[in-house]
């Protein structure tokens, strides 16, 4: 292709985009945002619980004390940030659909600690059955998600794997409750 006598070349749909280090830096930066302001709200959803409601519940035996949750959470949120600034980078159609369903795990994330926490007040065990339906709909999507990043970008897929892990633990520790409370 020609314009003004220069010849430029239109990129391929699966070639990586070319994008600035402060580009990249700044989406890296919001990925990382949008995921500590999800874990900033879970947080007041579930800290005035975690000493109410929460400390004289029926716990699954292998639930792992209140301390972990906070660390594991952390390096979560930076891990799945990293794997969508990972497949952003590489940029197509593969990358956008694996995005938008990014947001949506995100989505499914925030809604479960006011939902498993903050409702049960009120509502009792079906607010711990709604929570188990949006786990559960959160480890259907992380799984899809996972299948998105592999053929896009295989570490991207591969730091998405503990969070998978994790909510399927979780799930475990939602569903005990759920039956025990």
């Amino acid at each position: 292709m020609q314009t003004n006598g220069e010849r430029t070349e239109s990129l391929p749909a699966d070639r990586p985009a070319q994008r600035s280090a402060g580009v990249q830096a700044a989406v890296l930066a919001g990925l990382l945002a949008a995921s500590f302001v999800v874990a900033f709200l879970g947080g007041l959803a579930s800290t005035s619980n975690v000493d109410g409601w929460y400390s004289t519940a029926s716990k699954a035996p292998w639930t792992p004390p209140n301390w972990v949750f906070g660390p594991v959470w952390t390096v979560l949120y930076i891990l799945m940030a990293v794997a969508a600034w990972l497949v952003w980078r590489k940029g197509g159609p593969a990358s956008r659909n694996f995005l938008k369903l990014y947001w949506v795990q995100l989505v499914l994330n925030l809604c479960w600690t006011p939902l498993f926490f903050a409702l049960y007040p009120a509502f009792g065990a079906p607010a711990l059955w709604l929570g188990f339906v949006d786990i559960a709909a959160l480890a259907v999507v992380l799984v899809l998600l996972i299948r998105k990043a592999f053929p896009v970008s295989r570490l991207a897929g591969v730091l998405l794997l503990p969070y998978l892990a994790w909510v399927g633990y979780a799930s475990t520790l939602n569903l005990w409750a759920a039956l025990n409370n």
